[in-house]
């Protein structure tokens, strides 16, 4: 009888370690974007995922403020909207502008503050190409133009054999992938469901076959930002946390940590992980702004930034055309909404942004919780542009 009891405890223990943790994980990830429960779950995705921390600058670096108003209107689709009412609509927890290196507003909505860390979903995307950058200047990849598999062997006989490097930063994989949010069995829901029960990110980037000529067509694939993932910890031997830290975090003096959500296996979601204080992605948005220069040290190379927002392609400039399945234009992990092409943004799901506008020396970083955003998509991509375009306009005039 004893042994009996024994053993039924023994298997409550496994049960409890292995078992109703993932279970729990999968529950939460069920109900993330719930409209009870989405305000809370963006800032705690730790409590969700296992999470690797980024440090503080050792010498962080408030910005200086000039605080100034916003316009009451801007224009959408030709008619006149009211900024405060959209930025309500929309679930705004957090919104920066930045005109040159200055705070000219900064507010928080739905119990945020400037210490939360919030998800940035696919804004990450954008920190990555960045080390990408980084990599490439430093001499660890030898050319953009390298097939993948030159650096990944594991990817041969995937999707991703032969692929260059610039075709996946610039979303021309041709790859085949539904990226739907609001579809159940789009392969990001997938994949979302997959790392929810323990499935490593490789194996399951090395599951997609291919769907199209590369460098032929602009499809959203976030499963190419995570090969960029796996590139960056092959070429510099770290993780993406550690060369992040060590090539952006610290010298651009971040005032808060921060932290990557990782799988099971401990390799970060480079696609859309990271967690930071918005002003934080404020002065990654500002190093963009000032090309790549961050006091007296270039951090990135300006033609990198160039590069960054040029459409250098058919298939990647803005406008609905037959070679993307998207109406904005594309660069190295960066938006081009187009027309004008002038400015560019990094964009995640539920509306996370950081807008950067060269002609006005104007950027914008900007958190969501957007519950609406599926039923909404493009729709909230558009008019939030048309926002930043309006504020961007507004405040360089008032200087």
């Amino acid at each position: 009888m004893k042994i009996l009891i024994y053993a039924i405890l023994f298997l409550v223990v496994i049960v409890s370690i292995f078992i109703f943790p993932k279970a729990l994980r999968v529950h939460k990830v069920k109900t993330l974007y719930d409209k009870e429960k989405i305000v809370y779950n963006f800032v705690n995705m730790d409590k969700i995922f296992p999470s690797r921390n980024i440090n503080a600058s050792e010498n962080p670096k408030p910005f200086e403020k000039n605080i100034q108003t916003l316009p009451e209107t801007f224009l959408f689709d030709g008619e006149e909207k009211n900024l405060e009412e959209y930025l309500d609509y929309f679930w705004s927890d957090g919104m920066i502008v930045i005109h040159k290196d200055k705070i000219v507003y900064e507010k928080y909505w739905l119990g945020n503050n400037e210490n939360k860390k919030h998800i940035s979903w696919s804004v990450a995307k954008s920190f990555v190409s960045a080390l990408v950058g980084i990599a490439y200047e430093e001499g660890l990849i030898d050319s953009l133009n390298d097939p993948i598999t030159k650096y990944l062997a594991d990817f041969e006989n995937t999707g991703y054999e032969g692929v260059s490097i610039k075709d996946i930063l610039q979303m021309s994989t041709g790859v085949l992938f539904n990226e739907d949010y609001a579809d159940p069995n789009s392969d990001i829901n997938r994949f979302g469901r997959a790392i929810a029960t323990g499935t490593s990110m490789r194996d399951f980037s090395k599951t997609l076959t291919r769907e199209k000529t590369p460098g032929s067509f602009m499809h959203y694939v976030s499963i190419n930002t995570q090969v960029l993932g796996f590139l960056l910890q092959e070429v510099t031997k770290k993780s993406i946390s550690e060369y992040l830290y060590e090539k952006i975090w610290n010298p651009l003096g971040m005032e808060d940590s921060a932290y990557f959500i990782l799988d099971d296996v401990g390799d970060e979601l480079a696609l859309g992980g990271l967690n930071a204080t918005l002003r934080d992605y404020a002065k990654f948005g500002l190093l963009y702004l000032q090309k790549g220069r961050w006091e007296d040290k270039q951090i990135l190379s300006e033609q990198w930034i160039i590069d960054s927002h040029t459409t250098d392609g058919d298939h990647l400039v803005p406008g609905e055309r037959d070679t993307s399945s998207n109406p904005w234009g594309y660069g190295y992990q960066w938006w081009v909404p187009g027309f004008p092409d002038t400015d560019f943004t990094a964009s995640g799901v539920y509306n996370q942004y950081i807008y950067i506008d060269p002609l006005t020396e104007v950027l914008i970083a900007k958190t969501s919780s957007n519950y609406k955003y599926t039923s909404e998509l493009q729709m909230s991509k558009d008019m939030h542009v048309a926002m930043f375009r309006s504020i961007a306009k507004h405040v360089s005039t008032q200087n």
